[in-house]
C-alpha cells in the first residue's frame, strides 16, 4: 500500500513538473535575459524625491535595484508621491478613531541616452490605523504604517520596471 502511495505521489510531481516546463514562465533575474534585466535595473539612478516619505522612498529603491550590483546609470527613474493620511471612523464622542493612510506613486523610466519615457505607471498602497488614547502610539503607527506602504510601492515599481525592461532585452 506504501509503495503504491509513494509510486502515485511520484507520477504527479513528474507530471506536475512536465505541465509546468510548457507554461512559458521564465525566471525574471536569471539565465541570459534575467542578467539583462538584473542589469538594467542596477544601472537605474533615483534621484532625490521630496519629503520623509521620499527619503524611505529613495532609499527603498536604491536596495532593489542595487541588488543585481552597480553599473553606470542608464536610466533615470522620476518619481512623485503623494502621501495622505485621512481620518476615517467617527466615535461616539465625535473624535476620530481610525485612519487611512494612502501612499501613491508616479513614475517615469527614463532612458539618460535618448530622453526617451520607457514607463510611465502608477503604484499605490493603503494602511488602517487605529487611533488609540496614546498620542504616541498613535504617531508611531502612522510611521510604521508610512515605512511598509513604501516598500510595498517600491516593490511594486521595482517589478513594473523588471517587465519593461525584460520586454526591451
Amino acid at each position: 500500500m506504501r509503495m503504491l502511495r509513494a509510486f502515485s505521489l511520484a507520477a504527479v510531481a513528474v507530471m506536475a513538473s512536465a505541465s509546468l516546463s510548457g507554461c512559458g514562465l521564465q525566471p525574471m533575474y536569471a539565465g541570459t535575459k534575467g542578467a539583462a534585466v538584473a542589469q538594467g535595473l542596477s544601472a537605474v539612478d533615483v534621484p532625490a524625491i521630496q519629503g520623509r516619505a521620499g527619503w524611505l522612498m529613495r532609499n527603498a529603491l536604491r536596495d532593489r535595484l542595487s541588488a543585481g550590483g552597480s553599473a553606470e546609470p542608464a536610466y533615470r527613474l522620476d518619481v512623485l508621491l503623494d502621501d495622505r493620511l485621512e481620518g476615517m471612523g467617527l466615535l461616539t464622542d465625535e473624535t476620530v478613531g481610525r485612519q487611512r493612510r494612502t501612499l501613491r506613486a508616479r513614475f517615469q523610466l527614463v532612458e539618460l541616452s535618448t530622453g526617451r519615457v520607457l514607463v510611465d505607471a502608477t503604484a499605490g498602497s493603503d494602511a488602517g490605523i487605529d487611533v488609540v488614547s496614546s498620542e504616541y502610539a498613535t504617531i508611531a503607527a502612522e510611521q510604521t504604517a508610512l515605512e511598509n506602504l513604501t516598500r510595498d510601492v517600491a516593490d511594486r515599481i521595482v517589478t513594473r520596471l523588471s517587465l519593461a525592461l525584460r520586454a526591451q532585452s
